[in-house]
């Protein structure tokens, strides 16, 4: 039967007092918040129509792109095929991939690709040919890559140049989003924050969320501290509809030693022959999957916290041993100075790994040109959800979805644009609740991220959610209700309502489907689940769809 709609928590409209009249202001005809992948090919696109306002949390490289290691799966060898690669992504994607949003992303990636190389990317090639890898999930190697394991570095340094030659595009660095501003029902742009200027309004008459997904909920992650999710949390809370917030994709390979980052040993190594053993030696992955270290994302991530708990053991190892010195440091120069810091030579020593959070698949909902449910507000990349990935994504997918659907939403929000901008209008907010000012933001959030990783991580029980709703609830008791002056405490409460959405979400969805595995219903269940959950704050109701 289907499952019985259910109340959720609906949060404060603004984090904030603030009155519009009385701050410094600037506008813009978009407004684009986030320089990665995506948020840069919107501003390109939408800078063909109006001036375009970015807005970064940090440096205008300081994001998920410029880490992203593996490449971007495209059909573009003769071999190859967009059915091929459709096919693949809707096998990854566990029945929640909308086929035909797969069929038009897929086939404007090699469009975008040529783009690229037209811009100054250069990505891997051999007698003039560019090489590719294969990567879990992919039938066939397809994925194209730059600097051996350094294309989203590539890619990003292309995007900042290509913006930076572009005079309608202006980038305002280390300044923090607080909140969007809607006026009858309408985005009017956004209360931001500067270290040095403070509080301002940027208006616009089309905003872009591209602020990446909200990997950093989890205390195991390959997602740089800037990834909070604060995007898709001021998206909920001006009236956008989310989506499938309960799929997170956990890498199954991070680097793991005491003391170190999290940092991520793309997928693309055991593309290219990296092989999984246990403290043991034995290679393991073979017993869990036919396609062994080759399988999709989350069977590999959950077969090895299944070998680390039946070894008893705090991680696995990834073994490249048996390829060539030479090859390793042409195809990973990045991952080998990495280990190299900690004395690891991967061409004679196993690499201790185990899973982190990756990847955002759900988001801000968008139909294919960008758009939300809320009129004048945008999304694209990890922010937004356009049911492309499913249930689980694909290797290297992400790039490609960023890089079509940042055009696209550009396009989309340039085209909008017509005659003057509208008039900056008066928009006051009042916090009715004393101000806090002795909560130890940074411990509060060190805890929620553990909380998540334990209760909410790669294998979810009722029990354990259950306690994390608890847990999670205490907190906001006392912290999403109060008001803060400062980037760290809006980014906890940005954080704490994402979290109680993604708790909330896998403990409704009493089944497993691609990355939201739950132990205590281990099987998918297409009678009641092959849908989409959609979480909406004037609604104030989870529907799924």
């Amino acid at each position: 039967m289907t499952p019985a709609v259910k109340k959720h928590i609906e949060p404060r409209r603004y984090l904030i007092s603030f009155d519009t009249a009385a701050l410094p202001e600037i506008a813009a005809d978009v407004l684009v918040i986030g320089s990665g992948v995506a948020g840069l090919r919107a501003a390109i696109e939408a800078a063909e129509h109006g001036e375009v306002l970015v807005v970064t949390k940090e440096t205008v490289r300081e994001g998920s792109t410029e880490h992203a290691q593996g490449g971007v799966a495209v059909a573009l060898d003769l071999s190859d095929s967009n059915e091929a690669h459709v096919r693949d992504t809707l096998e990854v994607g566990c029945g929640l991939c909308d086929e035909a949003v797969v069929r038009s992303i897929i086939s404007g990636g090699a469009e975008r690709v040529r783009e690229l190389i037209a811009w100054g990317a250069t990505f891997d090639a051999k007698d003039g040919k560019l090489q590719y890898t294969r990567e879990g999930g992919h039938s066939m190697p397809r994925i194209v890559h730059a600097r051996g394991d350094a294309t989203g570095a590539e890619i990003e340094a292309t995007l900042v140049a290509e913006a930076q030659v572009r005079r309608r595009i202006h980038i305002l660095e280390h300044c923090y989003a607080v909140d969007l501003l809607t006026e009858g029902g309408v985005c009017r742009g956004a209360l931001i924050h500067h270290p040095t200027k403070g509080l301002m309004v940027a208006w616009s008459c089309r905003t872009i969320i591209a602020s990446g997904g909200m990997g950093r909920l989890f205390r195991e992650t390959t997602n740089p501290a800037v990834i909070t999710g604060d995007g898709i949390a001021m998206s909920y809370r001006a009236g956008a509809k989310l989506m499938d917030l309960e799929f997170m994709q956990f890498h199954p390979t991070t680097l793991y030693v005491a003391g170190a980052s999290r940092a991520l040993v793309t997928e693309a190594v055991r593309g290219e022959g990296g092989i999984l053993r246990n403290r043991f030696g034995e290679r393991f992955m073979p017993g869990y999957h036919p396609d062994a270290e080759l399988a999709p994302r989350d069977v590999v991530a959950r077969s090895i916290i299944r070998e680390m708990k039946r070894t008893n053991d705090t991680n696995v190892y990834l073994d490249l041993t048996h390829l060539t010195r030479a090859k390793l440091e042409r195809r990973f120069p990045t991952i080998r100075a990495l280990c190299a810091e900690f004395d690891i030579d991967i061409a004679e020593d196993w690499i201790p790994v185990q899973p982190s959070a990756h990847y955002s698949v759900g988001g801000v909902a968008t139909d294919l040109s960008g758009r939300t449910s809320l009129p004048g507000l945008l999304a694209c990349g990890e922010a937004a959800c356009t049911r492309f990935h499913g249930a689980n994504r694909l290797g290297s997918n992400s790039l490609l979805e960023g890089l079509v659907m940042g055009k696209r939403t550009g396009e989309t929000a340039g085209r909008a644009l017509g005659g003057p901008r509208p008039e900056p209008c008066r928009i006051t907010h009042r916090v009715d609740r004393e101000r806090q000012a002795v909560i130890d933001v940074a411990d509060v959030e060190m805890s929620l991220r553990s909380l998540m990783w334990r209760n909410v991580g790669i294998e979810r029980h009722a029990q354990d959610l259950t306690v994390a709703n608890e847990r999670a609830d205490f907190w906001c008791s006392y912290i999403v209700e109060r008001e803060f002056d400062r980037p760290a405490g809006w980014q906890l409460q940005n954080m704490l309502s994402l979290a109680k959405a993604v708790i909330h979400l896998a403990q409704l969805r009493t089944e497993s489907r691609g990355c939201h595995f739950r132990s205590d219903f281990p099987q998918i269940d297409d009678a009641n689940w092959r849908r989409h959950s959609l979480l909406c704050r004037n609604v104030q109701e989870v529907k799924h769809v």
